[in-house]
C-alpha cells in the first residue's frame, strides 16, 4: 500500500502546498486510491468522479505555481454529506424515493470550500432523508464502520464519519439536528464540531440544524471554521459574522469549572465501558487544573417523546402527498416511526413542539460551568444492519439524549474520541460550551487532543481492511 499522502493532516497539506513540497494532483491522486480500495468495503460516498477530481487539482496545482491560492486550504480534498446541495449533482436525500434532478446552486458549506479552492472529492452518503443515526438507505449502499465492518458508523452523516476514519483526505462536512455530526464521530473515533447554531451558515435552515467539520484532529476542524462560518443571507437563522481567531487553540484548562454527566436523563443507560472512558477523560481535565464536578441530567423521558412527536409530525406533513409508488420505496423503518402522526391532533403536535422549549429553559442551569462533558452516546457502534441502536421505530431517539438538547439551547458541542472498548470500538467524548462560546469547546477539545494516551493507528492501515 501507498496512499501515505490520504493520512496527512489539513494543516500538514495547506504547509506542504505553500512551500511547494507536495502537489494538489499528488494528494488526490493517493486520496482516490485510498477510496477506491476501501469503498467496496466502507461505501462511504455517493457521486465521487475521479476525472472530475483530477481536473479540479489540477487547477488548484495552476494557481500554487502561479503563487495565487484561493486560499491556505487550495487544494485539499474534502467530502460533503449529500444533504448539502452541491450544483450539478442530484439530491436524493439518501432514498429511493428522493428527487434525482440535479441541483442547481451550491448551499453555503460548499459554497464555501469551492470558494477556498478546496477539491470535492465526493459527495457521503446519508440514511432515507437524513433520519436516521445509521448509515442504511434504501438508495446509497450500506454504509459501514472502518474499524469494525460489522458494525455502524452512526448518523445521519454516516458516510462522513466513515469517510474521515477511513482517510478519504482530510475535511469532511457534516449537518447535524440531533446529533448527526458527533454521533458518528464518536462511533468512528474522529472529531467533529457542532458549532453554536447559526455560525456556520446552512440552507436550508431549521430549527436545532447546523452544518460542522469532522475531520481526524481539531486543528482541521478549527481550519475549516475560518471558511465554514464565512456569512451568507440565505440562512436568515445565521449568527452575526465574527472573525473568531479559529485556529488559536492554545491554552489550557486549569481553574475552569466543568460538570460531567454521566447519564442522559433519558433513552438507553449508559453502558460502563463509556461511562469508564469518560470519566477516565474527566479526571485527565481534573489533573489539568479543572474543577470538575458531578451534574444531574436536565432531560427527561417526557422531553425526548415530545421531540419525537413534533419530528414524526413534521415529517409526515412532508410525505403524506407522495405518490404511494414513491412512499412505498422508504425503508420501512421510517414509515413505520412516521405513520402514527397522521391520527395526531394539534395539542399533540404542539405540547412536543414545547418540549424544545422545556430544553431550552432547563439548560439554562447548567450556565454557571464553563463546560460539560459527557458521552456522546451511551453505547458503542451498534450492528451495521440495523436502523438505530434499538432498531425499534417506536422507539427511535433511545441514543440522542446526550447529543439532541445541544442542539435545542444552541450551545457548542464538539465529540472526541477518549477511549475503546474490549473489542477496540472507538468511545465518543463529548465537550459542551456556553452558547456561542465555540472557541472555549475547540480549546478545551485541543487541549484534550494533546493530554489523552497514545491513540490506536487508524483502520485503513489494519490488515482487515487491505484486501
Amino acid at each position: 500500500m501507498k496512499e501515505e499522502l490520504a493520512d496527512l493532516t489539513g494543516v500538514e497539506l495547506a504547509e506542504s502546498f505553500a512551500a511547494g513540497s507536495l502537489s494538489p494532483v499528488e494528494v488526490a491522486e493517493d486520496v482516490l486510491a485510498r477510496a477506491e480500495r476501501l469503498e467496496p468495503h466502507v461505501c462511504a460516498t455517493y457521486a465521487l468522479e475521479p476525472e472530475a477530481v483530477r481536473a479540479q487539482a489540477r487547477a488548484s496545482e495552476a494557481r500554487w505555481h502561479k503563487g495565487a491560492p484561493l486560499s491556505v486550504i487550495d487544494g485539499i480534498p474534502v467530502t460533503l454529506k449529500e444533504l448539502i446541495a452541491t450544483k450539478g449533482t442530484p439530491k436524493p436525500v439518501g432514498t429511493a424515493a428522493g428527487d434525482m434532478t440535479p441541483q442547481t446552486h451550491d448551499a453555503p458549506p460548499a459554497q464555501r470550500m469551492r470558494e477556498a479552492g478546496a477539491v470535492l472529492l465526493a459527495k457521503t452518503t446519508v440514511p432515507d432523508y437524513g433520519m436516521l443515526s445509521s448509515g442504511l438507505s434504501s438508495f446509497h449502499k450500506l454504509a459501514r464502520n472502518p474499524w469494525d465492518l460489522s458494525r455502524n458508523p452512526g448518523g445521519s452523516s454516516a458516510g462522513a464519519g466513515a469517510a474521515a476514519a477511513a482517510g478519504y483526505g482530510p475535511f469532511h462536512v457534516g449537518t447535524d439536528i440531533g446529533g448527526s455530526v458527533r454521533l458518528p464521530a464518536g462511533w468512528c473515533g474522529i472529531f467533529a464540531h457542532k458549532p453554536s447554531n447559526g455560525r456556520i451558515p446552512i440552507d436550508p435552515p431549521y430549527i436545532g440544524r447546523v452544518a460542522g467539520p469532522m475531520t481526524r484532529t481539531v486543528a482541521d476542524a478549527a481550519l475549516m471554521m475560518t471558511h465554514l462560518s464565512l456569512p451568507d443571507r440565505r440562512d436568515f437563522m445565521d449568527l452575526p459574522y465574527q472573525e473568531l481567531p479559529w485556529r488559536q487553540l492554545e491554552g489550557d484548562v486549569a481553574g475552569l469549572r466543568i460538570g460531567l454527566m454521566l447519564e442522559a436523563g433519558c433513552g438507553s443507560p449508559t453502558e460502563p465501558e463509556v461511562a469508564e472512558a469518560v470519566t477516565e477523560a474527566a479526571r485527565l481535565f481534573e489533573h489539568g487544573g479543572a474543577i470538575v464536578e458531578p451534574v444531574e441530567p436536565f432531560m427527561t423521558p417526557d422531553m425526548l417523546d415530545g421531540l419525537d412527536r413534533f419530528w414524526r409530525a413534521r415529517f409526515y406533513a412532508e410525505m403524506r402527498d407522495l405518490p404511494p409508488e414513491k412512499y412505498d420505496l422508504i425503508l420501512e423503518y421510517i414509515r413505520k416511526w412516521v405513520e402514527p402522526a397522521a391520527h395526531y391532533d394539534g395539542m399533540e403536535v404542539y405540547t412536543g413542539f414545547d418540549q424544545i422549549i422545556q430544553m431550552r429553559e432547563r439548560g439554562r442551569a447548567y450556565n454557571d460551568y464553563d463546560l460539560l462533558l459527557s458521552p456522546v452516546a451511551p453505547m458503542p457502534a451498534f450492528p451495521a444492519e440495523l436502523a438505530s441502536p434499538v432498531n425499534d421505530p417506536m422507539r427511535p431517539f433511545e441514543h440522542i439524549g446526550f447529543t439532541v438538547p445541544y442542539n435545542m439551547t444552541e450551545q457548542p458541542a464538539s465529540s472526541i474520541n477518549c477511549g475503546y472498548t474490549r473489542e477496540g470500538l472507538p468511545i465518543g467524548l463529548q465537550i459542551v460550551g456556553r452558547r456561542f462560546e465555540d472557541m472555549a469547546v475547540l480549546r478545551a477539545s485541543a487541549w484534550y487532543e494533546k493530554a489523552r494516551p497514545a491513540q490506536r493507528p487508524w483502520p485503513c492501515r489494519r490488515e482487515a481492511m487491505a484486501d
